[in-house]
């Protein structure tokens, strides 16, 4: 080598990739200098570990502060990947030159900035591509980059792309196109600028030389080459280093995602399709055939009808549209155009799986176990791996059974994490029904949680002990009651009994002393979460019990008076507490309790000075307990919707009643008709004045029941009231014939042969049912005599048309 070889490379550029390995493989340099933080280079050996598997990432972090970090992530069709393996594989030297992670992680400086941000990518390609008369950038890199064999033939310079590459980025950054353009570094907000890292790697390379002589390859960003090639005083790039802020960092692995290599997840040198441009390096010949192969499994495995005759369609007019396009090779937009008319059957939504799962891509890199990590993340991936956890980058649903040893500790597991601030998991409402033992989850491992992880290291180096720490602090600053009772559930349902003595503390002295019921109410429903909970899971909530029991009761004195005085947006919040308290009294098991709360609602129900939102729903509360007759009710519906009672407010009383937490409002209207015909004769009587005051009422009200509920409220009150709801109120009375008449059918059914002697009956039995067949009779002619009157009056008003 006569000097340095200086290979420009697009980052994650599965073509640069093949011309870097090809250049390589031709020069054979003893030193590979590699973009990006020189902290690495004590790890760099870890790339060539067998359990090592991309992409992967550098992560950098600030010893002092965890969430200032940064990360250089690496594909096996990264250039600097490709070079990396190449030289430990070589025995050649491998050694980071970008800017010190020290020094672009370091505190803020006195002017408010954290450095220089990176200029905007990709203006150099943009450039190049109007150049070249191309619009897409992209689709002209393809091209030009991409679509090249790239490893070089014997007759072949595997040098010439480079030169040319450079070359153009000298063109670039010496005329106007080159002002504002510039190549991303690392996945940072707090990256230097060009200038100062150029400066940096020029004087990495002067060492270099100094040990090596000519004898080494530069793997960098296009952009950075000719700032590499040209002559620069090594004392004035000095300069320019000096007085820059440092801090103390720590490095490591971690794993990465395609995904979050695309462009679309904000990171700056992101590519628009990571799994498009993997397919291409990785398949060594025939990529379309084989593209579109993968494509058709895809498809089929989600049930669509592909065959190989569809495969060899798409793949010919793949080749037809690019050669009308006048393009080298079907490129992604090409496959694309062609999976969609010949697989997808011009539909777009089986084509956005493919670009979801194959274009895009989910796949999670492995970093080894005897990579340097922080003890948390040690004791982390021991959990994953005893408890069969695996972390993985598409979301995947897993549902638990706490009765089970295992699902209880993965359980534990994922609370403690949510705890720590690492979102591994999200909870799911169970498919198994409202029962305690199942619990469902949704598992999605992003790159960022590793963030998260370094940063809950402050807290301890396990899982638990930090959980624990973390709980404990949170307690001690909490500043609401409803804060501690939720850090109480949380507690439990993590298994933390080493922080339940100092939470329940917190939370008993919080409790005592906090006197707002809106407060109190709000708490109560997960201190009563957790005594479930604590059932399941074997934990003693004994102290847990009798700080809920104390709460409900306070809740109980406090409740009526707070109910007084309140504006609309007040009482539908407190209509809401009163669900939440109602739920919550329903799962206390100490007598007496359930009892004191119906005595509340009555109360709430009758005082007719309250709200009529929370007055409706406490009449409907203990309507469903069966704590009040249906009467009963009626004639507090009447009273509060009679003509004296202000249209909004009983409106407000129908829109607690019927509306509030549960939608079951609407089926109760419809299966009682005397509450229905309530409502409908206060609703016809009101005002023309008053009725756009009510209407939102009654809108927001009834737009929540199902289109079929409001079908049928509908058809009930189109063929008019019933002859019980004419009367105000009830169903039906008892038919004794009517009833008779099921008999044989539930005794066929229930293997009963013999059948009851009529004349077994009693002389006083026959007697009364003759006297009751009578009255009957008397009064079913009173009702076709009042029908017809009925009728009649409806011909006249309705002018002589039938009802």
């Amino acid at each position: 080598m006569n000097a340095p070889a200086l290979l420009g490379v697009r980052h994650h550029g599965p073509g640069s990739a093949r011309a870097v390995r090809a250049a390589l493989e031709r020069q054979r340099p003893r030193a590979v200098l590699i973009e990006g933080p020189p902290e690495a280079d004590g790890i760099v050996h870890f790339a060539a570990d067998e359990d090592m598997r991309p992409p992967v990432a550098l992560l950098a972090h600030a010893a002092d502060d965890p969430g200032r970090a940064a990360f250089w992530p690496l594909a096996s069709f990264s250039p600097e990947w490709v070079a990396i393996r190449w030289a430990l594989a070589h025995g050649a030297e491998v050694r980071f030159i970008d800017l010190p992670a020290a020094h672009t992680l370091a505190p803020r400086g006195t002017d408010g900035t954290e450095g220089t941000a990176p200029p905007t990518y990709p203006g150099p390609l943009a450039a190049l591509a109007e150049a070249a008369g191309h619009d897409d950038p992209e689709r002209w890199w393809e091209d030009a980059v991409e679509h090249r064999g790239g490893d070089g033939g014997a007759d072949d310079d595997p040098l010439g792309p480079f030169r040319a590459v450079a070359e153009a980025m000298t063109a670039l950054r010496t005329g106007p196109a080159g002002e504002g353009a510039g190549d991303s570094g690392p996945v940072s907000g707090a990256a230097a600028g060009d200038a100062v890292r150029e400066a940096h790697m020029r004087l990495r390379l002067h060492d270099a030389r100094r040990e090596f002589g000519d004898a080494v390859a530069v793997v960098c960003g296009a952009w950075h080459v000719p700032a590499l090639a040209a002559r620069h005083p090594v004392t004035a790039d000095r300069r320019t280093l000096k007085g820059l802020p440092k801090t103390k960092v720590e490095i490591g692995w971690v794993p990465w995602t395609l995904r979050r290599l695309a462009r679309s997840s904000g990171y700056g040198a992101g590519i628009t399709s990571p799994g498009w441009y993997r397919h291409l390096f990785e398949a060594q010949d025939r990529p379309v055939e084989r593209w579109m192969t993968t494509v058709a499994r895809l498809l089929r495995d989600e049930g669509r009808p592909v065959s190989s005759a569809h495969v060899i369609e798409a793949v010919r007019l793949a080749g037809t549209l690019a050669a009308l396009r006048g393009r080298p090779l079907p490129g992604l937009t090409e496959t694309t155009d062609a999976v969609r008319a010949v697989m997808c059957d011009g539909s777009d939504v089986p084509l956005a799986l493919v670009g979801d799962r194959l274009v895009i891509g989910d796949e999670l890199g492995e970093v080894p176990g005897t990579a340097p990590v922080t003890p948390l993340q040690r004791d982390l991936t021991r959990l994953q791996r005893t408890l069969r956890l695996k972390p993985e980058a598409g979301a995947r649903e897993r549902e638990f059974d706490l009765r089970k040893d295992t699902d209880a500790a993965r359980s534990r597991l994922l609370h403690r994490l949510r705890i720590l601030g690492v979102d591994w998991g999200e909870p799911l409402p169970s498919r198994g029904g409202l029962g305690t033992f199942r619990e469902a989850w949704r598992l999605s491992w992003e790159p960022e949680l590793a963030v998260r992880l370094a940063e809950a290291g402050v807290w301890g180096t396990t899982v638990e002990a930090a959980a624990t720490a973390r709980a404990e602090a949170s307690a001690r600053g909490a500043d609401s009651l409803v804060e501690i009772t939720t850090l109480a559930e949380r507690c439990l349902l993590a298994g933390l009994a080493d922080a339940l003595p100092l939470v329940m503390r917190a939370l008993a002295d919080r409790a005592a002393l906090d006197t707002d019921v809106g407060h109190l109410a709000e708490a109560l429903p997960a201190l009563v979460r957790s005594l479930r909970y604590g059932d399941v899971r074997r934990t003693d909530t004994g102290a847990l019990d009798d700080v809920a029991v104390g709460l409900a009761d306070r809740i109980f004195v406090g409740l009526p008076a707070a109910c007084a005085g309140l504006d609309r947006d007040a009482a539908r919040e407190m209509r809401d507490h009163v669900d939440a308290v109602h739920r919550a009294v329903a799962l206390l098991e100490r007598p007496g309790v359930r009892d004191r709360w119906t005595t509340v609602l009555t109360v709430l129900g009758e005082r007719e000075r309250l709200p009529g939102d929370i007055r409706g729903r406490a009449v409907r509360l203990l309507l469903d307990e069966g704590h009040l007759s249906g009467d009963r009710a009626a004639r507090l519906m009447g009273l509060a919707l009679a003509p004296a009672v202000a249209p909004p407010e009983a409106a407000a009383w129908i829109e607690g009643f019927t509306g509030g937490a549960d939608p079951g409002g609407g089926l109760l209207l419809i299966h009682d008709e005397g509450l229905l015909a309530l409502i409908d004769t206060w609703l016809t009587g009101v005002p023309a004045e008053a009725f756009t005051d009510v209407l939102p009422l009654l809108r927001r009200t009834f737009s929540a029941y199902d289109p079929g509920v409001r079908r049928a409220i509908g058809e009930r009150i189109r063929s008019g009231p019933s002859a019980a709801a004419s009367k105000g109120r009830g169903a039906p009375e008892w038919d004794p014939e009517r009833a008779a008449a099921v008999l044989p059918t539930m005794r066929l059914l229930l293997g009963l042969d013999e059948e009851p002697d009529p004349g077994g009956l009693g002389k006083e039995e026959l007697s009364n049912k003759e006297e009751l067949s009578n009255k009957e009779k008397e009064e079913l002619s009173n009702k076709e005599e009042a029908d017809g009157k009925e009728e009649a009056a409806h011909a006249v008003l309705t002018g002589g048309g039938a009802r």
